[in-house]
C-alpha cells in the first residue's frame, strides 16, 4: 500500500527525534560552559574555557553534514558499504603512522589546530558494514556461531587495531555493537550458551594477557573503591563524591564545588555526567537519563518500520552506539563499571564524539522519513 509517498522530505521528518537530540546537545553544551568556567581567566588556559563555542560550532558543522545526509536514501550506502569500512580500517591503521601521542595513547591524526580521531567513526562504518552483510544473508533459521563468524571478523579487526592504540573503551564499544546486532537476530540457544562459555574464558585470557597494567589497576580499583584513592582511584573516587553531593535537587548552576575545585578531571570529555549531577541533583540526572532512554526506545521504533532488513539493522546499530556510549559512561561515573575513555554522546566534548553522533542521528532520521515510502527495485537506486 502505498502512503505519503508523494510528500516531500519536510512532511515525513522526524520532529520528536531532532528535538530530543537538539535537548542534549544543548544541556550538553550549558554543562560545559560550567564545566570549563574555572578556567576563565587562568592564564594559558583560554582554549579550554571556551570550548563550549568550539563544541557550537561542531554541532553547528555536522548539523549540516547531517541535514544533507538526511537528503539522499540511506539505501544508497548498501551498494558502498565494504568500501566504506575498508577505508575506515584504513584510516585506523594510519593512525600508527601519522598518530600524534597524547598521555600515552596514539588515537589523534592532527590537522592543522585540528586533531581527527578515526576510532570513532570506524563504530558507525561498522554499523554499515554488519548491516551489509546481514542484509544480503537474511536467514530466517536459528544462527549458530559459524553463521557469525564473518560478522565477528568485521568487529575483530578494528576492535583489536583501537586496543593496540590503546583505548579499551572505544574497542569495547564495538564489540558491543556487534553483540547488540547479533542479539536481535535470530541465535540458536545452544550457540548462546557456547558463546557465553567462551567469552568467560576469552575474559580471564584477556585480563590477565592482554591488558596493560593500567587497564587492570582500573579493574583493581573497581572491585574494591577504597584501594588507591589517590591515585588510580582518583578519577571515580571524586565522580562519585560530585554526584552525592548534588542530593535531591544539586547545588546549582555553576555551584559544583567537586568541579570548581578541579577535584574532577577531564570533567569536559569523560567526566561531564558528574559536572550536571552535582549541579542538578538527583531530578535533573532522571531528565538527562530519561532524554537517553527516549531516544534509545524511539530510534528502535524507527527500526521496528524500517521498510527494508539494511535500515533495521543500520537503526539498531546506530542506537546501539548511542546506548552503550551513554551506559557506559554514566555507569562508570557512578562507580557501576571500570573507568574507560568513553565520551558521553551529545554531551561530552570532542569534535569527532560529536560528529560521529550527529551522523548517527542523521542516519536514524535518513531511515525515519523514508519507512513509508514503496522500496524501490534495485534499478531506482542507481545513479
Amino acid at each position: 500500500m502505498m502512503t505519503r509517498q508523494n510528500d516531500g522530505l519536510a512532511a515525513r521528518f522526524d520532529w520528536p527525534l531532532f528535538i530530543v537530540a537538539v535537548t542534549i546537545a544543548l544541556l550538553g553544551v550549558v554543562n560545559l560552559y560550567s564545566a570549563t568556567s574555572v578556567y576563565q581567566g587562568l592564564p594559558g588556559a583560554s582554549a579550554v574555557a571556551e570550548r563550549y563555542i568550539t563544541q557550537l560550532y561542531w554541532l553547528l558543522g555536522s548539523g549540516v553534514v547531517g541535514a544533507v545526509l538526511c537528503a539522499f536514501d540511506y539505501r544508497h550506502m548498501e551498494r558502498y558499504a565494504y568500501v566504506v569500512y575498508a577505508v575506515a580500517v584504513f584510516s585506523l591503521v594510519l593512525v600508527f603512522v601519522l598518530g600524534r601521542d597524547v598521555r600515552g595513547a596514539v588515537r589523534w591524526i592532527p590537522f592543522g589546530s585540528f586533531q581527527f580521531q578515526p576510532s570513532e567513526f570506524t563504530k558507525l562504518c561498522l554499523v554499515i558494514a554488519l548491516a551489509k552483510f546481514l542484509h544480503d544473508d537474511p536467514k530466517n533459521e536459528g544462527r549458530t556461531l559459524k553463521d557469525l563468524a564473518i560478522p565477528a571478523l568485521l568487529t575483530a579487526i578494528p576492535a583489536l587495531l583501537i586496543l593496540r592504540q590503546p583505548d579499551l573503551g572505544t574497542a569495547s564499544i564495538h564489540v558491543f555493537i556487534f553483540l547488540t546486532i547479533a542479539a536481535v537476530t535470530k541465535i540458536r540457544g545452544k550457540s548462546i550458551l557456547l558463546f557465553i562459555a567462551t567469552s568467560i574464558v576469552a575474559a580471564y585470557i584477556a585480563y590477565h594477557f592482554v591488558l596493560l597494567d593500567y587497564q587492570r589497576a582500573r579493574v583493581e580499583v573497581f572491585l574494591n573503591p577504597e584501594a588507591d584513592i589517590l591515585g588510580r582511584g582518583w578519577h571515580a573516587h571524586h565522580a562519585r563524591v560530585a554526584i552525592g553531593n548534588g542530593e535531591f535537587w544539586g547545588n546549582g548552576y555553576l555551584k559544583g564545588m567537586q568541579n570548581q575545585f578541579l577535584f574532577l578531571p577531564d570533567q569536559s570529555t569523560d567526566f561531564p555526567f558528574p559536572v550536571f549531577a552535582e549541579e542538578w541533583g538527583f531530578a535533573g540526572s532522571l531528565v538527562m537519563i530519561g532524554l537517553y532512554l527516549f531516544l534509545c526506545l524511539w530510534a528502535i521504533r524507527i527500526a521496528s518500520q524500517a521498510r527494508d532488513r539494511f535500515g533495521a539493522v543500520l537503526c539498531v546499530g546506530a542506537t546501539a552506539m548511542i546506548f552503550w556510549h551513554a551506559m557506559v559512561n554514566i555507569s562508570m561515573t557512578c562507580g557501576l563499571m571500570p573507568v574507560v575513555g568513553v565520551t558521553m554522546p551529545l554531551f561530552s566534548y570532542g569534535g569527532s564524539s560529536i560528529s560521529n553522533t550527529m551522523l548517527a542521528i542523521a542516519l536514524l532520521m535518513s531511515v525515519s522519513m523514508r519507512r513509508n515510502m514503496v522500496r524501490p527495485s534495485p534499478a531506482d537506486l542507481r545513479y
